[in-house]
């Protein structure tokens, strides 16, 4: 007891608190200097890629990639300040990031799926695409996910490993398009009356290009219907609006023409035993 009253007495508190003070208010000072500048080197190489004209999605990735590190740097930097021995720090944040990667490692997967994502760039930012089965606009590619927006204004979240593990359609990677507009006629029908009709509808389209030209095949001979195809080649953002129009021409020209559009029908055939079918009729009678 004694001795720590002595140890208490003799100890120039003042000192130390001063000391302790300074290594604080230093620790504090290096934070959030490091985290201003950190802020400032990143709106800066945000600036020097949109110059570059970089894709937004690569953007983004890089911006929260360096953002991240720089974090690190700073964190280091404030506790060496402070004096805590950062050595065995980053040797013990080394063991644990080993640690922590295995427990992690379906994340680390969809990271590394993220990365390929942005190097090979199948999409870009705005992009219509079909992922999973889904079709939707390409919104933004984040470190572990894919953010999507569906055509029904749904969010959607895909995780970067299942996005580079199954086959992607890009819709708007090419300047064009070619609507297939399917329509079945009557057997009855003139095939070549009714492929001059669709033609006719399609070259009358202001947005139908004529290279590469519309065609019509006969596509089968099915069970109730010859089945033809109308083929027509327009800009990519035009192929929603246009298809729609070619449909509801093609129902109305070929009406105005007399080409019927035969729905499916079955003939049924009931045999009936030849003693049911007398007994049913003295019963009628």
């Amino acid at each position: 007891m004694e001795t720590l009253r002595e140890f208490i007495a003799h100890t120039d508190w003042v000192q130390i608190g001063t000391a302790w003070g300074l290594r604080i208010g230093s620790a504090l000072a290096v934070l959030l200097l490091g985290l201003w500048l950190a802020r400032r080197l990143v709106n800066l190489i945000d600036r020097a890629f949109a110059r570059m004209g970089f894709d937004a999605i690569l953007t983004n990735f890089l911006h929260n990639l360096a953002y991240g590190a720089l974090l690190v740097v700073v964190l280091v930097a404030a506790l060496d300040q402070l004096g805590v021995p950062t050595t065995s720090l980053l040797a013990l944040v080394g063991a644990a990031g080993l640690a922590i990667g295995l427990a992690l490692k379906d994340s680390l997967s969809n990271i590394a799926s993220g990365v390929m994502l942005i190097a090979l760039r199948p999409f870009r930012a705005g992009d219509v695409v079909n992922i999973a089965g889904i079709d939707g606009v390409v919104e933004q590619v984040r470190v572990f996910q894919t953010l999507m927006r569906t055509f029904e204004n749904h969010e959607v979240v895909l995780p970067n490993s299942q996005i580079t593990s199954v086959p992607i359609i890009n819709f708007t990677a090419r300047a064009q398009r070619r609507i297939d507009v399917p329509v079945g006629i009557s057997y009855d029908a003139d095939v070549r009356e009714a492929r001059k009709v669709l033609l006719g509808l399609a070259n009358a389209h202001d947005k139908v290009l004529p290279e590469p030209a519309a065609d019509v095949i006969v596509k089968e001979l099915g069970d109730n219907a010859i089945n033809l195809v109308l083929r027509a080649w327009v800009a990519t953002p035009d192929f929603a609006l246009t298809r729609s129009d070619l449909v509801e021409a093609t129902h109305r020209e070929l009406g105005a023409a007399g080409i019927g559009i035969p729905y499916p029908q079955r003939e049924l055939h009931v045999r009936l035993p030849e003693g049911f079918a007398i007994s049913k009729a003295q019963d009628a009678r």
